[in-house]
């Protein structure tokens, strides 16, 4: 059994499709990030970055403890692994490498700069002029459409011909094209993929994954709204507790 520490992000959700895709049983723990669950000392132990989504393979090909795992690429690099579907093995080093270096592009670049993207054009004038930031990262996040596009234009899915985690772990930082600026008619091999994983019946299902725990932020009380700036912005490190 998999026990999914999660909140319905784009994050979260590249690891609910890919386990709707194997079709594996798992369990959902709500991880609210907004209220800051992320950072609390049990989540602590097995995502030490304070990011969900995090995952516990409570039954291990060891057969030991429970394991953890942390940072949504890896978790899908674990599960294709164990499950065998959606990567190919080690054996196949091309085909391998092909997969991995793009669940690596996406954590590296398209997940990131999509992120900062978000980030800048929500601040308000209160944080001062924000042009440069703005216009850097709308470029960013055309250029990263620009290279699934370019890697569409040379096969079927991401990776390779074949349906894989490169594929999962891209989708759901595209759904909100329209928000982010983008012309998809601009990118005819991307928009052809995106319309054939929007219409998988477990790429729709594990997008679906928490629609019921959003919150009405207009119900926070301005403390409580301050408290969580507070806690989820400009992070520095944390201290780490004494033995």
């Amino acid at each position: 059994m998999y026990e999914l520490h999660y909140w319905p992000t784009p994050n979260g959700k590249k690891v609910t499709i890919l386990l709707e895709e194997l079709g594996v049983p798992y369990d959902v723990v709500p991880c609210n990030i907004g209220r800051g669950d992320q950072f609390q000392d049990d989540f602590l132990a097995f995502s030490p970055n304070n990011r969900m989504p995090a995952l516990l393979d409570t039954q291990p090909l060891d057969g030991g403890s429970p394991l953890g795992v942390f940072e949504s690429g890896a978790i899908m690099i674990y599960l294709a692994d164990k499950e065998r579907r959606f990567i190919a093995p080690a054996s196949d080093a091309r085909g391998r490498n092909s997969v991995v270096q793009w669940v690596m592009w996406q954590m590296a670049n398209q997940g990131p700069k999509t992120g900062e993207r978000g980030h800048f054009h929500r601040l308000g004038e209160e944080a001062g002029d924000q042009s440069y930031a703005r216009r850097r990262f709308d470029d960013e996040v055309n250029r990263c459409y620009g290279v699934l596009n370019y890697a569409l234009s040379r096969s079927q899915y991401v990776a390779s011909d074949d349906y894989s985690i490169a594929d999962m772990i891209c989708y759901p930082w595209t759904v909100g094209w329209q928000q982010q600026g983008q012309d998809i008619d601009e990118f005819p091999h991307f928009k052809r993929w995106f319309e054939a994983l929007s219409a998988r019946d477990a790429v729709v299902r594990g997008m679906a994954v928490g629609s019921d725990m959003g919150e009405d932020y207009s119900k926070l009380s301005a403390e409580e709204i301050e408290r969580r700036k507070a806690l989820l912005y400009n992070q520095r490190a944390r201290p780490v507790r004494a033995s």
